[in-house]
């Protein structure tokens, strides 16, 4: 069978093959481990970045390696940041998470 999407001829899926890629997705997704909700997530991105996902809703927090050395290095300056301004930031999630990133 052939369709026309887009003033393309595209071969249609059978029935079948819909139901058997639909098996193949399922089977994917299942074998993936299953994240919590708030839990942190690391890729290395196409262009070598380091992506971080679950600080965002939707999208990652993506930086270059010399860029996390960078924060990790200014890890204390900026706790010690968040705990002198601890009064003036607001929290997405809830203030408990700030108590517990200040005491860190």
């Amino acid at each position: 069978m052939e369709a026309i999407v887009n003033g393309n001829t595209e071969q249609q899926m059978t029935y079948e093959e819909l139901m058997a890629r639909v098996k193949q997705l399922e089977a994917e997704q299942a074998a993936k481990p299953a994240g919590k909700r708030g839990e942190l997530t690391f890729k290395v991105s196409v262009k070598g970045g380091v992506s971080v996902y679950g600080l965002n809703s939707r999208y990652p927090i993506t930086l270059y390696g010399n860029q996390w050395a960078r924060l990790i290095d200014a890890l204390p300056r900026l706790t010690a940041f968040l705990e002198a301004n601890k009064a003036n930031l607001s929290v997405k999630d809830g203030k408990a998470e700030l108590a517990e990133l200040a005491t860190a």
